[in-house]
Protein backbone atom coordinates (compact mmCIF):
# COMPACT_ATOMS: atom_id res chain seq x y z
CA UNK A 1 0.00 0.00 0.00
CA UNK A 2 1.33 3.26 -0.48
CA UNK A 3 0.29 6.13 1.38
CA UNK A 4 0.44 9.82 0.30
CA UNK A 5 -0.59 13.05 2.06
CA UNK A 6 -1.43 15.90 -0.06
CA UNK A 7 -1.24 19.56 0.80
CA UNK A 8 -4.62 21.66 1.15
CA UNK A 9 -5.68 24.82 2.27
CA UNK A 10 -2.92 26.35 4.92
CA UNK A 11 -2.24 23.17 6.63
CA UNK A 12 -4.18 20.55 5.80
CA UNK A 13 -3.84 17.07 4.63
CA UNK A 14 -5.94 15.42 2.68
CA UNK A 15 -4.69 11.32 2.69
CA UNK A 16 -4.60 8.72 -0.23
CA UNK A 17 -4.13 5.31 0.21
CA UNK A 18 -3.62 3.13 -2.90
CA UNK A 19 -2.66 -0.27 -4.29
CA UNK A 20 -0.51 -2.26 -6.35
CA UNK A 21 -3.29 -1.67 -8.87
CA UNK A 22 -3.62 1.88 -8.96
CA UNK A 23 -7.07 1.61 -7.06
CA UNK A 24 -7.06 4.16 -4.20
CA UNK A 25 -8.87 5.90 -1.15
CA UNK A 26 -8.98 9.53 -0.23
CA UNK A 27 -9.55 10.68 3.19
CA UNK A 28 -11.21 13.79 4.20
CA UNK A 29 -11.02 16.06 0.92
CA UNK A 30 -11.62 19.66 1.75
CA UNK A 31 -10.86 20.07 -1.85
CA UNK A 32 -10.75 18.57 -5.07
CA UNK A 33 -8.23 20.20 -7.49
CA UNK A 34 -5.13 18.70 -5.41
CA UNK A 35 -6.70 15.36 -5.41
CA UNK A 36 -7.70 15.59 -9.15
CA UNK A 37 -4.55 16.17 -10.18
CA UNK A 38 -2.89 13.82 -8.33
CA UNK A 39 -5.15 10.93 -9.24
CA UNK A 40 -4.27 12.12 -12.80
CA UNK A 41 -0.57 12.02 -12.57
CA UNK A 42 -0.82 9.01 -11.05
CA UNK A 43 -3.90 7.27 -13.02
CA UNK A 44 -5.01 6.31 -9.72
CA UNK A 45 -8.86 5.05 -9.77
CA UNK A 46 -10.55 6.08 -6.70
CA UNK A 47 -12.77 3.74 -4.74
CA UNK A 48 -14.14 5.30 -1.97
CA UNK A 49 -13.46 8.58 0.34
CA UNK A 50 -13.69 8.36 4.00
CA UNK A 51 -14.94 11.08 5.98
CA UNK A 52 -14.07 11.97 9.66
CA UNK A 53 -16.54 14.72 10.25
CA UNK A 54 -18.69 17.85 8.79
CA UNK A 55 -16.21 20.26 8.37
CA UNK A 56 -15.82 22.24 5.27
CA UNK A 57 -12.01 21.85 5.43
CA UNK A 58 -12.43 17.78 5.33
CA UNK A 59 -15.51 17.29 3.02
CA UNK A 60 -15.54 20.45 0.48
CA UNK A 61 -14.08 18.58 -2.49
CA UNK A 62 -16.57 15.76 -2.15
CA UNK A 63 -18.95 16.81 -4.11
CA UNK A 64 -16.85 17.50 -7.38
CA UNK A 65 -15.07 14.12 -6.35
CA UNK A 66 -18.30 12.52 -7.22
CA UNK A 67 -18.96 14.60 -10.29
CA UNK A 68 -15.33 13.52 -11.76
CA UNK A 69 -16.39 9.88 -10.42
CA UNK A 70 -19.99 8.83 -10.11
CA UNK A 71 -19.04 5.50 -8.71
CA UNK A 72 -17.37 6.41 -5.83
CA UNK A 73 -18.88 5.21 -2.17
CA UNK A 74 -18.61 8.30 0.34
CA UNK A 75 -18.29 6.72 3.89
CA UNK A 76 -19.19 9.07 7.00
CA UNK A 77 -20.65 9.36 10.31
CA UNK A 78 -24.36 10.88 10.50
CA UNK A 79 -23.20 14.52 10.54
CA UNK A 80 -21.90 13.80 7.47
CA UNK A 81 -25.19 12.60 5.70
CA UNK A 82 -25.69 16.64 3.88
CA UNK A 83 -22.13 16.56 3.07
CA UNK A 84 -22.06 14.07 0.49
CA UNK A 85 -21.98 10.69 2.57
CA UNK A 86 -23.87 7.40 0.71
CA UNK A 87 -23.24 5.34 4.02
CA UNK A 88 -23.82 6.02 7.52
CA UNK A 89 -21.12 4.25 8.92
CA UNK A 90 -20.64 4.33 13.33
CA UNK A 91 -18.71 2.55 16.05
CA UNK A 92 -17.60 -1.00 15.13
CA UNK A 93 -18.71 -1.03 11.70
CA UNK A 94 -16.08 -2.78 9.70
CA UNK A 95 -15.76 -1.77 5.67
CA UNK A 96 -13.86 -3.55 2.88
CA UNK A 97 -11.65 -1.75 1.02
CA UNK A 98 -8.86 -2.10 -1.17
CA UNK A 99 -8.35 -5.64 0.14
CA UNK A 100 -8.22 -4.50 3.31
CA UNK A 101 -10.68 -4.09 6.14
CA UNK A 102 -11.21 -0.57 7.81
CA UNK A 103 -12.09 -0.36 11.46
CA UNK A 104 -14.72 2.17 12.70
CA UNK A 105 -14.03 4.37 16.06
CA UNK A 106 -16.22 6.60 17.26
CA UNK A 107 -13.84 9.25 18.48
CA UNK A 108 -16.08 12.67 19.30
CA UNK A 109 -14.59 15.55 20.93
CA UNK A 110 -13.39 17.70 18.08
CA UNK A 111 -16.94 17.27 17.11
CA UNK A 112 -19.82 15.04 18.26
CA UNK A 113 -20.42 12.42 15.64
CA UNK A 114 -16.51 12.52 14.71
CA UNK A 115 -15.14 9.09 13.47
CA UNK A 116 -11.81 7.40 12.98
CA UNK A 117 -10.95 4.58 10.71
CA UNK A 118 -8.31 2.04 11.47
CA UNK A 119 -6.47 -0.66 9.19
CA UNK A 120 -3.24 -1.46 10.66
CA UNK A 121 -1.19 0.15 10.81
CA UNK A 122 -2.74 2.99 9.76
CA UNK A 123 -5.14 5.23 11.29
CA UNK A 124 -7.01 7.90 9.56
CA UNK A 125 -8.18 10.58 12.99
CA UNK A 126 -9.18 13.41 11.27
CA UNK A 127 -9.61 16.61 14.00
CA UNK A 128 -8.92 14.10 16.93
CA UNK A 129 -5.38 13.73 17.36
CA UNK A 130 -2.83 15.68 15.85
CA UNK A 131 0.91 14.80 16.32
CA UNK A 132 2.10 16.81 19.97
CA UNK A 133 -1.51 17.38 20.36
CA UNK A 134 -5.52 17.39 19.99
CA UNK A 135 -8.54 18.96 18.34
CA UNK A 136 -10.37 22.03 19.58
CA UNK A 137 -12.96 20.87 20.98
CA UNK A 138 -15.82 22.72 19.01
CA UNK A 139 -18.78 20.95 19.69
CA UNK A 140 -17.70 17.53 22.73
CA UNK A 141 -16.35 17.59 25.78
CA UNK A 142 -12.82 16.88 27.32
CA UNK A 143 -14.33 13.92 28.83
CA UNK A 144 -15.19 12.55 25.11
CA UNK A 145 -11.88 13.45 23.85
CA UNK A 146 -10.13 11.77 26.41
CA UNK A 147 -11.91 9.30 26.03
CA UNK A 148 -11.24 9.16 22.45
CA UNK A 149 -7.51 9.27 23.09
CA UNK A 150 -8.09 6.34 25.65
CA UNK A 151 -9.86 4.47 22.42
CA UNK A 152 -6.71 5.23 20.40
CA UNK A 153 -4.05 4.29 23.13
CA UNK A 154 -5.12 0.52 22.53
CA UNK A 155 -3.76 0.26 19.14
CA UNK A 156 -0.57 -1.02 18.44
CA UNK A 157 2.27 1.04 18.90
CA UNK A 158 3.10 0.98 15.01
CA UNK A 159 -0.16 2.71 14.16
CA UNK A 160 0.48 5.15 11.76
CA UNK A 161 -1.19 8.63 13.01
CA UNK A 162 -2.96 9.75 10.04
CA UNK A 163 -4.06 13.37 10.69
CA UNK A 164 -5.50 16.02 8.91
CA UNK A 165 -3.69 18.94 9.63
CA UNK A 166 0.31 20.13 10.37
CA UNK A 167 0.15 21.47 13.51
CA UNK A 168 3.18 19.93 15.23
CA UNK A 169 5.40 22.77 15.60
CA UNK A 170 3.23 24.53 17.19
CA UNK A 171 1.90 21.59 19.59
CA UNK A 172 5.67 21.33 20.72
CA UNK A 173 6.01 24.99 21.31
CA UNK A 174 3.39 24.11 23.28
CA UNK A 175 4.41 21.45 25.09
CA UNK A 176 8.16 22.41 25.70
CA UNK A 177 7.00 25.40 27.17
CA UNK A 178 4.67 23.46 29.91
CA UNK A 179 8.01 20.47 30.48
CA UNK A 180 10.67 22.24 29.36
CA UNK A 181 12.62 19.68 31.10
CA UNK A 182 11.29 16.78 29.46
CA UNK A 183 14.32 15.31 27.08
CA UNK A 184 11.93 13.66 24.56
CA UNK A 185 10.08 16.31 24.04
CA UNK A 186 12.99 19.14 24.00
CA UNK A 187 14.50 17.06 21.45
CA UNK A 188 11.80 16.50 18.95
CA UNK A 189 10.82 20.00 19.35
CA UNK A 190 14.56 20.75 17.95
CA UNK A 191 13.71 18.23 15.38
CA UNK A 192 10.37 19.37 14.18
CA UNK A 193 11.76 23.14 13.70
CA UNK A 194 14.23 22.31 11.96
CA UNK A 195 12.14 20.00 9.70
CA UNK A 196 9.19 22.45 9.19
CA UNK A 197 12.22 25.44 8.29
CA UNK A 198 12.94 23.34 5.18
CA UNK A 199 9.43 23.30 4.66
CA UNK A 200 9.44 19.09 5.27
CA UNK A 201 6.25 17.29 6.27
CA UNK A 202 5.85 15.81 9.87
CA UNK A 203 3.31 13.53 9.35
CA UNK A 204 2.22 10.50 10.18
CA UNK A 205 3.65 10.19 13.47
CA UNK A 206 3.49 6.82 15.40
CA UNK A 207 1.47 5.87 18.42
CA UNK A 208 4.68 5.27 19.88
CA UNK A 209 6.21 8.39 19.38
CA UNK A 210 3.29 10.29 20.34
CA UNK A 211 3.49 8.17 23.60
CA UNK A 212 6.40 10.27 24.50
CA UNK A 213 5.60 13.83 23.46
CA UNK A 214 2.39 14.23 23.35
CA UNK A 215 0.94 15.75 26.73
CA UNK A 216 -2.65 15.19 26.38
CA UNK A 217 -1.32 11.43 26.00
CA UNK A 218 0.42 12.14 29.43
CA UNK A 219 -2.09 13.18 31.39
CA UNK A 220 -1.31 10.82 34.42
CA UNK A 221 2.35 12.19 34.75
CA UNK A 222 2.71 13.88 38.14
CA UNK A 223 4.82 16.42 37.19
CA UNK A 224 2.19 18.25 34.34
CA UNK A 225 -0.50 17.18 36.84
CA UNK A 226 2.11 19.58 39.15
CA UNK A 227 2.35 22.36 36.29
CA UNK A 228 -1.14 22.71 35.92
CA UNK A 229 -1.84 23.38 39.41
CA UNK A 230 -3.44 19.86 40.83
CA UNK A 231 -1.50 19.49 43.62
CA UNK A 232 -4.34 17.20 44.82
CA UNK A 233 -6.06 14.08 42.91
CA UNK A 234 -8.26 15.26 40.06
CA UNK A 235 -12.19 13.90 40.72
CA UNK A 236 -12.13 13.01 37.46
CA UNK A 237 -9.50 11.20 35.26
CA UNK A 238 -10.32 13.57 32.15
CA UNK A 239 -10.23 16.85 34.49
CA UNK A 240 -6.23 17.25 33.21
CA UNK A 241 -6.47 16.85 30.07
CA UNK A 242 -9.53 19.43 30.58
CA UNK A 243 -7.10 21.45 31.96
CA UNK A 244 -4.35 20.99 29.47
CA UNK A 245 -6.70 22.07 26.38
CA UNK A 246 -7.87 25.37 27.98
CA UNK A 247 -4.15 25.87 28.48
CA UNK A 248 -3.83 25.33 24.50
CA UNK A 249 -6.80 27.34 23.88
CA UNK A 250 -4.77 30.55 25.01
CA UNK A 251 -0.79 29.99 24.39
Amino acid sequence: MNLTSIPAFQDNYIWTLSDANRRCLIIDPGEATPVLAILNKNQWQPEAILLTHHHQDHVGGVTRLVEEYPQLVVYGPQETQDKGATHIVSEGDVIPLLGREFTVIATPGHTLGHISYFSKPYLFCGDTMFSGGCGRLFEGTAEQMYQSFHKINQLPEDTLICCAHEYTLSNMKFSHAILPQDHEITRYYQEISELRAKNGISLPSTLAKERKINLFLRTQNDDLKRILGFNFTPKHPWDVFARLRQEKDTF
